[in-house]
Formats: C-alpha cells, sequence, structure tokens
C-alpha cells in the first residue's frame, strides 16, 4: 500500500497544473516501474477521493512517453506506407491539436467576459473543425481495420473502439456548436460547458489513442499476418481517404 499511496501523491502533484522538470522525471521513473494494477488502483483511488477521471490530465501523457519505445519498435517493423503507419502518424497530429484545445480551454477558463475581439474563439472553432475532420482516419478503422479483425475473433476491443469513436465525435461537435454561439450565451455558463466537453475529450481521446497505439495496432500487426490483406486494405484506404492534417498529404 505505501507505494500506491507514493503513487497517489505524486499523480496529486501532477494534476495540480505545477508540472517542473524534476517532477516529470519522478513521475517517469516511478510510472516505468510500477505494477500496472498498482498504477489502476492508485488511479481509483483518487477518483474515490473526488478527482474526475478526465481531470488526470497528465497521466495519459505519462503513459505514452514511457512506452514510447514500444510504440517505436512497432513503427519500424511497419513500411512507411503501410495502414498503420498513417494511423500512428496521424495519431501524433490529433495529440497536438489536443494539447492545443487544452491551451485554449486554460486562456479562456480565466476570461470573465466574452470579447469579441480576441482571436481565441475563432481559433477554437477552427480547432474544432479540424478534430472533426479526423473523421476518414476512424473510418477507415471502422470500414476496413476492425471488419478483418473481427472475421478472425477479435471483436471485444474492436466493440470498445467503435463506442468510444460514437462518444468521442458528439463531444467533437458539442465544442464546435458552443464555440459558434458562444456570443449569444452566458458566458459562465459557456465556460462551464467548454470546460466539461473540453476536458472530457482531451482525457477519452488521449486515452483511445494510448490504447489503439499500444493494444490494438500491435494486436492487429500479430493478427492479421498476410502482406497481401494489408495491401488490399491500404487500397480499401485510400478508396474512403485521408485527413487534412494527414502528414504526408
Amino acid at each position: 500500500m505505501e507505494r500506491i499511496d507514493k503513487l497517489v501523491e505524486l499523480l496529486q502533484k501532477l494534476n495540480s497544473g505545477d508540472i517542473t522538470p524534476e517532477l516529470r522525471q519522478e513521475a517517469l521513473k516511478m510510472v516505468s516501474n510500477i505494477d500496472p494494477l498498482e498504477l489502476s488502483l492508485a488511479e481509483q483511488k483518487l477518483i474515490e477521493n473526488g478527482t474526475k477521471p478526465e481531470d488526470l490530465r497528465h497521466l495519459c501523457d505519462i503513459h505514452m512517453e514511457v512506452l514510447k519505445d514500444e510504440l517505436d519498435k512497432l513503427r519500424l517493423s511497419l513500411t512507411s506506407d503501410h495502414v498503420l503507419t498513417t494511423m500512428i502518424e496521424e495519431h501524433e497530429e490529433i495529440l497536438k491539436r489536443l494539447t492545443r484545445l487544452e491551451e485554449l480551454n486554460s486562456k479562456i477558463q480565466k476570461m470573465n467576459s466574452f470579447d469579441k475581439n480576441t482571436s481565441l474563439f475563432n481559433e477554437l472553432l477552427n480547432l474544432a473543425v479540424e478534430i472533426i475532420g479526423a473523421e476518414p482516419h476512424h473510418k477507415r478503422e471502422e470500414d476496413v481495420l476492425f471488419p478483418e479483425l473481427e472475421k478472425r475473433g477479435v471483436t471485444g476491443p474492436t466493440r470498445v473502439m467503435r463506442m468510444e469513436h460514437d462518444m468521442l465525435r458528439a463531444k467533437k461537435h458539442e465544442i464546435k456548436s458552443l464555440s459558434e454561439k458562444v456570443e449569444n450565451m452566458d458566458f459562465a455558463e459557456f465556460k462551464s460547458q467548454l470546460n466539461e466537453a473540453a476536458k472530457y475529450l482531451i482525457f477519452n481521446l488521449r486515452d483511445h489513442i494510448y490504447k489503439e497505439n499500444h493494444i490494438l495496432y500491435p494486436s492487429s500487426v500479430q493478427t492479421l499476418k498476410d502482406s497481401k490483406l494489408w495491401q488490399t486494405m491500404k487500397k480499401a484506404c485510400d478508396e474512403i481517404g485521408y485527413c487534412s492534417f494527414t502528414p504526408w498529404k
């Protein structure tokens, strides 16, 4: 229990928002040496003490950094034009936009009233449109990758991912809608709704990407071993199309 209590204390410091390089290194070291069950128990303890899951916003970043080497190994095993290479690269672009959303929301939450002369709200709208623009990425997963896995009995992870896609879509459109009508809303109410939607999307989409990069995609490589099948899947993905931010576009 002592290790779990120490981890809870560390996660509380991370959640305070005042993250020094020393604290980040301490977190990386602890999380890299912690048992997954202990990490889950520490997160659960924080939630039981009143912390919202979406407020554990820095934990996904720490997870991803710890397992970065594993993701790099996966990427090195794939060709540059592989279906999964493109999806991983698109994930990186989506994560950049989530970081910017976090920054914008933080700035807006500090405002006392709507200011039409600031660029923050136009940027929020444009960012929401970009994040919604990830739809071809999800479509390629749902219509090309998932069915091949499901044919081979891998149904649990794909069912969860489809469900999460639907929930994430709703939050993306909620943020876009809020940014379009902010001028006609009570500003305190706008801030409250934006804060809830943004934090939900940031936390859950980061977690979703983490699970796809470190669980679903490696499982896909292990399950779908026929290179000709991946070539056929690549053609189907090309027909669906790509995102405006797909790196090689």
